[in-house]
């Protein structure tokens, strides 16, 4: 299994969250969140915004679904400018379910 952690812009989250579950992916656990990239946030005149917000979307999947879903995250989140995010990829040892205690596969 594999965890699959996309930072993307918030008027892109519809737009991918609609993508992904139209594709099977409907389970996710979605965050708002503030950060910046290499551009250290964006300058309007005099003020600096350093901190910009964005959506963070966690998906745990088989490894055999990895790329459908980075592609789906890539072609609904891209608007081909700066700031468009960012996809992390890695390993999920093991997977609980609390209410029953079961271990997933």
């Amino acid at each position: 299994m594999k965890m699959v952690r996309a930072i993307i812009r918030p008027e892109k989250e519809k737009q991918v969250v609609e993508a992904l579950d139209k594709n099977g992916y409907s389970s996710m656990t979605k965050m708002h969140i503030f950060g910046r990239g290499k551009q250290k946030g964006i300058q309007v005149g005099p003020i600096v915004y350093d901190e910009l917000p964005k959506i963070l979307l966690m998906i745990v999947a088989k490894d055999e679904d990895v790329s459908k879903i980075v592609n789906l995250i890539e072609s609904n989140a891209r608007t081909g400018n700066i700031g468009d995010g960012k996809i992390f990829i890695s390993e999920v040892d093991e997977a609980y379910t609390i209410r029953t205690g079961n271990k997933e596969l």
